[in-house]
This record gives C-alpha cells, structure tokens and sequence, in this order.
C-alpha cells in the first residue's frame, strides 16, 4: 500500500483495507445462519423421512435433533472462521512476529474535515514505545554485571539476548527522542549498561567484530551518552581514545569510508565538541566530495573518501545526505570556512536536483547496504566484517531539514522543490513501518532497532517543522 500526503504536506497512513466479502458472509453466518441451516434439515428431513418410521412422534424427533445438530455446527464453523481472521488480522501484534501488539487507531490519520483532529504521529510514539518497554532485555551477565537494554534487532530469538552496543544505543536514542513518559525505561539503567559493555582497552564494537574498538560504534554509544547526560570526563577520555586509534595508518578502511566519518563525526559534536580530531574529520569528509556530470557537475559524495586504484566513486545519495547532515552539525559547533560551507551548500543542490518524477519512490530514496572489510585483529588469515545498512528516505530528509539546507532553498528559489521533496521523503518513510516500528525486508533481523530510530526521529523532526503556531 502506498501512502500519501495531506494538503499540508503531512503524510498520511493508508486506509485500512475493507473487509471481504467472505469476512462479511461468514458474519451473517454467524448471526442468522446456524437457524436458517437447521430448519432447512428440519423440514427436509420431516417431509423425507417415511410416516412409518416409529410414528409421527420419533419422526418430528429426528428431524429436530437433526436440525438443531447442524445448526449447531454451523454456528461452530462461522464462530471458528471468525476467531481465524481475528488471528490473521493481529498476527502483527504476536510478539514473535511484528514486536509491537498495540496499533495506533485507523482514525489517526488526520481528518481534513476536522483539522483539530490529531495527526497519526502521537499514535505512532505510544505504540513505538510501548513496544520497545515489552521488548526490553535483562540479563545478568556474570563478567560485566547486570545488562538492561537490547540486542540488535527486536525479533531476535531465543530470549532472553544478551543486548549490545548497537543496539542499546539506539534504543536508548528512541527513548530519549519520545521523551520517556513514564519509568518503564529508566535512563540511568541504560547508561550503566553501555558503560559495561566498553571493551577493557576502551571504545566499543558490534557484535560481529570482536573484542577491538571500532570508531563507527564507539562514535555512536559516544553519542547516546552524551546526550543521555553522562558524565563529561569519562566522555572525553573516550573520545580522545577513539580519535587516537581513528587515523589513516592505524584504521585505513574505516577512515576511507564515507558512513564511518560521518558517524564518528556526528558523535564526537555531541560527546566531544572541543576535540581537536573534529576539524580534522571536517576536512576529510570534505576533500572526499566528488563531482557528478549527470546533475550539473555539482559535489556530492559516494560511499568512499578516497576511490579505489583504478576506478571512480559513483555517487550516492545517502551518503551525500550524511555527509550534509554531518556538516551542517559541525558548521554549528566549529564554524566554517568558504570550502566547506561551499561543498555543503553544493551537496544540498546536488540532492534538490534528483531527476526522479515521483519523489516518494524515486531512485535517491531506495535503501541500500555497504560492507566495511578489515583484518581480524586476532587471525590475520580472516577478515571482520560489519553489514551496513542504509535507511536512504529518512537519511534525505534529515538532511532537507537541516538549516543550511532550508537557506539555500529560500536564496536560491527552490523551497517549493525542497518542500515537495520532503513531503515525498516523509511518505516513503512512513510507509516502511507498522505500529511505529520499521521493517527492513529480505534480512535475517527484520526490525532494526537502528531503522526505527531513524524513522521515528525524521518524522518527528518533520513534524517540528511542519508545525505552526494558530493553524
């Protein structure tokens, strides 16, 4: 199903759809059939049964036994289809399946009849969270202690899972995005549990990469801290060892690549913003920009800084969009120079140029994936791999929304291009989730716990922007 806008430019969820015509037959059924059916056997069986058979009396016995025994059993039949479709219409909410049970009313969606109506974003946050408080893991570690938080996706089995870096920063990232309503989920047990899971020689890593440090992790659990409140010293002591390890020679695969700068980027703003490794990263991300002769020669950036021997970095819009979201952040904490304030104003015209004619569904907005290769710390004969995985709709409107972004729209005369896109972007959102919980097809762990996140908090930022003040 595809969803659509308001005239506001809000997006609006699908309707759900009508019952068939089986579900509607089945409850007639279920009402007046059961008597229809047994009278029908009743006054067939009295008119065919023979007048010999034991007299009138066990005749019209027969046949009301008869008739009452298939109405019966037709009302058992329609009572049985029923509680299937019941079943099949709130699968979604097995916690084994689609984690969240609670669905936001199909009323939600905003009413162009009754513009007081709410809109379908506080419906989305209230089953978001009670979601991720029935998904919340505890689990007594006997090395690091108590854990509470999540693993990486919320579909992981068995349970109790061990939660993870990853995934307890994000979840965390959504607790604090829906303003934690109550004291199910509790910021202090959370913070705790990040701390423990910090490797003995500091940073932090996925699941799959082992027992070293990596920058793109450490950046993000750096972030979750900082804005969690946690303490400013210990942050700093973190950030100085990741940035430390974070260079050319020591880490050349993480800082070649595009999605692990701006990730260590993003987080040190937050978690360091006096570090001196900040204009270093700025630069970086912005000597890696290259130049696409399809949208009028404007920079934009691929998936890697530097290209491989002997071949071009194509361009990517996810990438742009977290290169411009990054350095828009880092124009606000360091300032900048005509360079890069140049580069970022070019990514953002880079991405307002998309030639896609529908742009809830255009190329720049389909999700993809990178694979980030490094030696295996401890055997040199294997490879560690981390999947990553792009949530490009919510990464363009992040990056749309963003201040500078709105200026060069406004100087340059194309806010109304800007708006169109990002109504666009916010439907493409809206339709990869259910229940306020996002799903990302054809994987192993369909509910990233990271695309939630993402999409939630877009959405929400487009709401803040969306909002006016008497309207």
């Amino acid at each position: 199903m595809r969803a659509s806008t308001d005239p506001a430019g809000h997006p609006v969820p699908p309707e759900p759809p009508l019952d068939p015509p089986s579900g509607r037959v089945v409850t007639w059924l279920g009402r007046f059939g059961p008597v229809a059916v047994g009278y029908a056997v009743f006054q067939a069986l009295v008119g065919l049964l023979p007048d010999a058979l034991f007299g009138d009396t066990a005749r019209y016995s027969l046949a009301v036994v008869s008739g009452l025994g298939t109405g019966i059993s037709a009302w058992l039949a329609a009572a049985l289809l029923r509680a299937r479709g019941a079943s099949e219409d709130g699968r979604a909410g097995d916690p084994d399946g689609v984690p969240s049970p609670r669905r936001p009313p199909p009323s939600a969606g905003r009413d162009a009849a009754d513009p007081g109506a709410p809109g379908p974003l506080p419906g989305l946050s209230t089953a978001a969270y009670a979601t991720l408080v029935e998904r919340l893991t505890v689990f007594d570690d006997p090395p690091r202690g108590r854990l509470t938080g999540w693993p990486h996706a919320l579909d992981e089995q068995p349970e109790p899972v061990r939660p993870t870096p990853t995934g307890t920063a994000y979840g965390l990232h959504i607790a604090l995005e829906l303003g934690m309503p109550d004291g199910r989920l509790r910021t202090s047990e959370l913070v705790e549990t990040l701390w423990r899971l910090r490797l003995p020689e500091g940073g932090w890593a996925a699941r799959s990469q082992g027992t070293v440090g990596r920058p793109e992790v450490t950046g993000l659990v750096l972030g979750a801290l900082a804005r969690a409140g946690a303490d400013p010293g210990l942050l700093a002591t973190e950030a100085q060892r990741c940035t430390e390890r974070f260079t050319r020679e020591l880490e050349p695969a993480g800082a070649e690549l595009t999605h692990v700068v701006t990730t260590v980027l993003r987080g040190l703003l937050r978690a360091a913003p006096g570090s001196p490794a900040l204009p270093v990263l700025r630069d970086a991300l912005v000597d890696g920009a290259v130049t696409d002769p399809a949208r009028g020669h404007r920079r934009c950036w691929g998936s890697r800084l530097t290209p491989p021997r002997g071949r071009t970095v194509a361009p990517s819009a996810v990438h742009t969009a977290q290169a411009v979201v990054a350095l828009d952040r880092a124009a606000g904490v360091l300032g900048e120079d005509t360079n890069a304030r140049d580069t970022r104003r070019e990514g953002i015209r880079w991405l307002l140029s998309c030639p896609g004619a529908a742009h809830d569904g255009c190329d720049d907005l389909a999700s993809g994936h990178e694979t980030v290769r490094r030696p295996h710390p401890v055997d040199a004969s294997r490879s560690e791999v981390l999947a990553v995985r792009h949530f490009s709709a919510a990464w363009v409107m992040r990056a749309l929304l963003t201040p500078g972004a709105q200026a060069v729209a406004v100087d340059e005369g194309t806010e109304a291009v800007r708006q169109e896109m990002l109504a666009g972007a916010a439907a493409c959102v809206w339709r990869q989730q259910d229940n306020g919980i996002w799903t990302w097809d054809g994987d192993d762990f369909a509910y990233p716990l990271w695309m939630t996140y993402q999409g939630l908090s877009a959405l929400r930022a487009h709401a803040v922007w969306m909002y006016q003040p008497g309207g």
